[in-house]
């Protein structure tokens, strides 16, 4: 070993005497002779190295960085002239040959300092493997230095590497695909919504809904009112911005589409100009855009349009809702001409013709009785007509009919040009119950006080919903009138019978009703049909429980029931004193602080506890105001009712419960044709 470093020692200070010819060919000799075993060694290791660090698929690449390596070293030790000689020699060595190194485009960063040569090769080894690390984290002339430092590893660690490597990629699928999932899910979550909008308000404000891609009916239109609602937020912004002239051109667009538009609610309503005024309009907007648009401004524009729009909606409801409880309140023409006609011919009369048959029926227990209310003749006859039509034996039906004096001739008049075939009636006039006064009745004594009427007919009191009188339907004149608070003296009225069916004038009878003569009341005063399907129904919508004398008496969640066919047993009603029980709940409301006007919270006060739950077949409500009723309840039941302020007399009823009714309207009789009561 000490001879070989002596012969490199030698080889290294004789470097700069090449040139010297006359000893150059033995040191040739020399050099060549010793360092055969030194390449052969070395190249030993490299390939070693190969076979220790490399896959089969990588030889070619892992040879290039050892050449370059190799090559270096040889030229930090040699002259140009010793290396050709060592070039010459080894040629037959192929990838490994001194020759094939120099063809190489070698770094000239590449240097390796101290190199040791031992006969095991085992120091050229590991400065290769340093030398390589300081290759890996220096040069940036390889492709990839993964691929460098995974020769290095052994093949556990590159395939935990490789797994990483797989559980990254899956791991980025994963985030992508939940990326997708999300957005879908956004973008569908925001076309119900846009759905909603569209349904709650005219216009379409979602041009990119899915909904859009199909072919509407109303499609066009909805456009023209997008077009519009843009046009009027950037006038007010041209305006701000003294852009007159496209203020005007704006305004001139805006005037056409809208005649364009009219009244039309489809497509095929739309003026045949409809395309070129669209076509205008976006010509106009897009100039509008360009010249104008501010994303603050567009958006503050469009707030203050849709408050304005907010409030404009609000107003309109409450004017509605004003509108409808007027109308409620009011007669016909036709049924006013009615009233007046048979009046007329009543008083023309002569007396002995005034008369009805079969008085000896009305205080017949043994009788199927019915009491009714009413001051409309026509709502009346229906009443009296669609019971008669459905009763198995109309001989055993009894109807008690009373109104005031203003119809009490009309009234009489029709059902005596009218008999209501074998069945018994009676009609009677509430201002001849002398007994009814106000010494005796509550109510008459609060209507004739001087709060009451102020309450009613003060004339600087508010006449509209918009003005604060949000309460109006409690102000309607049917509350002013004791028929309304005559179901509350039935005993008084009818003292010689037991039982009695009570019904509203604005109810149709479908089946007949003598089953409910044989229901048990089991010891209650009153058979009604309970409406506490529905939270609005119970007590606390009718009662004020902050007042401590409901909040004592009575139950806030007890189920309501409903007025316009009850049973009422008048033996029992006696035995309880429901009249005295109604007189003391009467007075001490006298302020309207227990409940406010009407006849269903003081009667749900005064039977508490005493109602009995009738089947739901024998009376279904709601035909006066909710429009989605089952058919198929209306049709089984005994008993429909319209409460509510659509009633069917009226040009508000709605269309599809309004056959139930007119099919009882005698609409050829000479008193309809003459007062222009038409179907």
């Amino acid at each position: 070993m000490a001879s070989k470093r002596g012969l490199l020692s030698v080889s290294a200070s004789q470097r700069g005497r090449a040139g010297r010819g006359s000893r150059l060919p033995v040191i040739l000799v020399i050099f060549f002779l010793f360092l055969s075993p030194v390449i052969f060694v070395f190249s030993r290791t490299l390939r070693g190295a190969d076979l220790e660090i490399i896959s089969s698929g990588s030889v070619q690449q892992d040879v290039g960085w050892r050449e370059r390596i190799a090559l270096q070293q040889i030229k930090s030790l040699f002259s140009k002239e010793v290396i050709d000689v060592i070039a010459a020699s080894t040629n037959d060595m192929g990838p490994y040959s001194l020759d094939h190194f120099r063809k190489s485009n070698l770094s000239a960063s590449w240097k390796i300092d101290g190199l040791e040569t031992t006969v095991d090769g085992i120091s050229e080894k590991n400065q290769v493997v340093v030398d390589i690390g300081k290759e890996i984290h220096e040069s940036k002339e390889v492709k990839n230095t993964d691929d460098v430092s995974q020769f290095m590893d052994s093949p556990a660690k590159r395939s935990r590497r490789q797994l990483r490597e797989k559980k990254r990629e899956k791991r980025a699928s994963q985030l992508l695909q939940q990326d997708d999932d999300l957005l879908i899910k956004l973008e569908n979550a925001a076309i119900e919504r846009s759905k909603s909008v569209d349904t709650s308000v005219l216009g379409k404000y979602s041009i990119w809904r899915k909904e859009n891609e199909n072919e509407n009916s109303d499609s066009t239109v909805r456009l023209m009112r997008d077009q519009m609602i843009m046009a009027r937020a950037y006038l007010g912004i041209a305006k701000m911005k003294n852009k007159l002239d496209l203020h005007h051109e704006l305004q001139i667009c805006l005037k056409e589409i809208q005649r364009a538009l009219g009244e039309a609610s489809t497509d095929a309503d739309l003026h045949r100009s409809a395309p070129d005024k669209i076509k205008s309009m976006g010509q106009i907007l897009s100039k509008a855009k360009e010249q104008l648009y501010d994303c603050k401004l567009i958006t503050g524009k469009l707030r203050a349009m849709l408050q304005s729009a907010d409030e404009e909606v609000r107003g309109l409801k409450k004017q509605s809702t004003f509108l409808s409880q007027l109308a409620a309140k009011t007669i016909p023409n036709g049924i006013h001409c009615l009233s007046l006609r048979l009046t007329i011919d009543y008083h023309l009369l002569p007396p002995e013709k005034r008369k009805f048959p079969r008085s000896e029926n009305l205080e017949n227990p043994d009788l199927y009785h019915y009491a009714l209310f009413s001051d409309n003749v026509l709502a009346a006859s229906v009443v009296v007509n669609s019971t008669i039509v459905n009763a198995k034996d109309p001989s055993k039906h009894v109807f008690h009919l009373v109104t005031d004096k203003l119809n009490f001739g009309a009234m009489n008049m029709w059902f005596l040009s009218n008999p209501p075939g074998k069945a018994t009636i009676q009609v009677e006039n509430v201002d001849e119950f002398k007994w009814l006064n106000s010494s005796y009745c509550p109510v008459l004594r609060q209507l004739e006080s001087a709060a009451m009427k102020e309450y009613y007919f003060k004339a600087g009191h508010p006449t509209t919903l918009s003005s604060g009188a949000s309460n109006l339907k409690y102000r309607n004149p049917k509350y002013l009138s004791m028929l309304n608070h005559l179901r509350f003296y039935l005993p008084q009225v009818y003292p010689k019978l037991e039982k009695i069916l009570f019904l509203d004038d604005d109810i149709v009878v479908q089946k007949d009703l003598s089953g409910l003569w044989d229901v048990d009341l089991n010891g209650k005063v009153n058979g009604a049909v309970e409406t506490c399907g529905e939270s609005f129904h119970r007590f606390d919508k009718y009662l004020n429980f902050s007042n401590p004398h409901i909040a004592r008496k009575f139950d806030p969640n007890a189920c309501g029931w409903a007025y316009g066919m009850n049973m009422f047993d008048l033996k029992e009603w006696k035995k309880r004193d429901i009249t005295g029980i109604y007189h003391m709940w009467q007075s001490l409301n006298e302020e309207r602080l227990l409940w406010k006007l009407g006849t269903l919270p003081p009667g749900l006060i005064t039977f508490y506890g005493l109602t009995h739950p009738l089947d739901k077949s024998w009376h279904v409500l709601g035909l006066g105001y909710n429009p989605s009723i089952d058919r198929s309840e209306i049709d089984n039941a005994a008993v429909i009712h319209y409460n509510g302020n659509m009633k069917p007399w009226l040009e508000l009823a709605m269309t599809k419960y309004r056959g139930y009714w007119s099919k009882y309207v005698k609409y050829n009789h000479p008193y309809l044709r003459q007062c222009k009561l038409n179907e």
